[in-house]
């Protein structure tokens, strides 16, 4: 029983923190709501409303992903120059304001998919500003020493939410219709804004605002072309992310023109790999030790299993390997998440982290179509295998890289990689309240 409880102190140690115990909460609400939004716009896409086709659901996505791909690194700039806290009470704001949006058109019967895709870009645009700022507040919130624990367990809170809000989704779908999910998405936003008013910010531990000068950009890719540590996975996550993380077109495809099901299956095929991925975030979060190394190994895994999932012959097989193909997504995301904070310099988190989500979602508009593309022209099947033989190279190479560039273990695994012109240090301004917050 001691192990066991020691154990469950490992796995959730960062919970221990008030301000990550509020936000985990906050989160586990509204990014249960944007999966409901996520299953009911691709099925309503496909519907008799709107009569769309897969190149279509692929285009939904990709343009959410459009500002973070042109100007992602004007985002991670601003993260690193504000109040973080202060940017998510807007952004969380506005993207609340947009779900209304979208269920009032559609509750009226008046949506077109014009309105669709305009609120997309919209949504991409506060989440140029959201992705990097919430991935660098996690830092703010707990500190060096549990920053790969509560990477790990907001992975396993996104795919608990992937679980839930698709279950509630197709429910609501059935008996309320589509806008119904809307509606539920945009008043889910209320909750991280109230999360976020109940945080005590005595207890941050803010890495102090960039001062505004030429040239931040610039010295942020020049900083992470010029460290491997860095650059090899932000490429790894880049290709993989364009090509095998392209789920929202190729699941409900999978589900509607393979096996003939609809938002049964979807919403069975998300839940599937939804609960392979807390699997796969609580495995990480008790490990805590990421690695490029490790990086490659999750990589393999996650190949093999997509490549299961798209030869498998019947629904309940695929179902079933949907779960273990969970494992490996998330755990690879969690890894790689890590992986690059704790390798980052903090005055250059927001910038780095700006570039993992142009890697990770800001190639989604050239993926999310082209998948879908692949999709109706040959099959999802097809799309599939070509995410999966694009995770297992990107693996294979960071195994090959990690090799070449291997150096002693740091003191998580990943030793901080200095900028220019700052002196290497452990983080002293965090590492007290670490010490407490321990």
């Amino acid at each position: 029983m001691t192990r066991l409880r020691l154990a469950g102190a490992k796995t959730f140690g960062a919970l221990r923190v008030r301000n990550f115990r509020l936000y985990f909460i906050g989160q586990v609400v509204s990014v249960s709501g944007t999966w409901m939004q996520t299953v009911a716009l691709g099925l309503l896409i496909l519907s008799p409303q709107l009569h769309g086709n897969g190149v279509d659901v692929g285009a939904a996505t990709a343009l959410q992903y459009v500002p973070m791909l042109l100007l992602g690194t004007w985002g991670g700039v601003i993260a690193d120059r504000v109040d973080k806290r202060r940017l998510l009470f807007a952004t969380q704001a506005g993207a609340g304001v947009l779900a209304l949006v979208l269920a009032v058109l559609t509750g009226l019967h008046a949506v077109h998919m014009g309105d669709v895709f305009f609120l997309a870009t919209l949504l991409g645009v506060v989440n140029l500003f959201t992705n990097p700022t919430r991935q660098a507040f996690v830092s703010e919130m707990v500190g060096r020493e549990l920053l790969p624990n509560a990477v790990s367990l907001n992975s396993v809170l996104m795919n608990s939410a992937r679980v839930l809000g698709p279950a509630i989704g197709g429910v609501l779908i059935y008996s309320a219709g589509f806008a119904a999910c809307f509606y539920v998405n945009a008043a889910s936003y209320v909750a991280v804004i109230v999360a976020l008013a109940l945080m005590r910010p005595s207890e941050l531990l803010p890495t102090g605002g960039l001062t505004r000068a030429k040239g931040q950009v610039r010295e942020g890719l020049h900083y992470v072309w010029s460290n491997p540590r860095l650059r090899n996975p932000l490429l790894a996550m880049a290709v993989v992310g364009m090509l095998a993380f392209n789920f929202t077109p190729t699941l409900p495809l999978l589900a509607e023109y393979t096996f003939h099901g609809g938002a049964r299956t979807y919403s069975g095929f998300t839940v599937a790999m939804g609960l392979g991925a807390i699997v796969g975030g609580l495995l990480v979060a008790h490990r805590s030790r990421p690695s490029t190394r490790l990086l490659g190994l999750i990589g393999l895994w996650f190949g093999a299993m997509m490549t299961l999932v798209a030869l498998l012959p019947t629904e309940a097989a695929t179902t079933a390997a949907l779960v273990l193909m969970g494992v490996g997504s998330i755990a690879f995301i969690a890894t790689a998440n890590a992986t690059i904070q704790l390798t980052a310099e903090p005055s250059m988190r927001g910038r780095v982290m700006s570039l993992y989500a142009i890697a990770f979602l800001g190639s989604t508009p050239i993926g999310a179509p082209l998948m879908g593309w692949v999709s109706d022209t040959t099959s999802p099947r097809v799309a599939l295998l070509i995410g999966a033989l694009s995770a297992l190279g990107a693996a294979a190479a960071l195994a090959w890289g990690s090799r070449r560039h291997h150096a002693g273990p740091g003191h998580l695994g990943v030793p901080a990689v200095r900028a220019p012109g700052v002196p290497v240090r452990l983080d002293p301004v965090l590492e007290p309240r670490d010490a407490a917050a321990s």
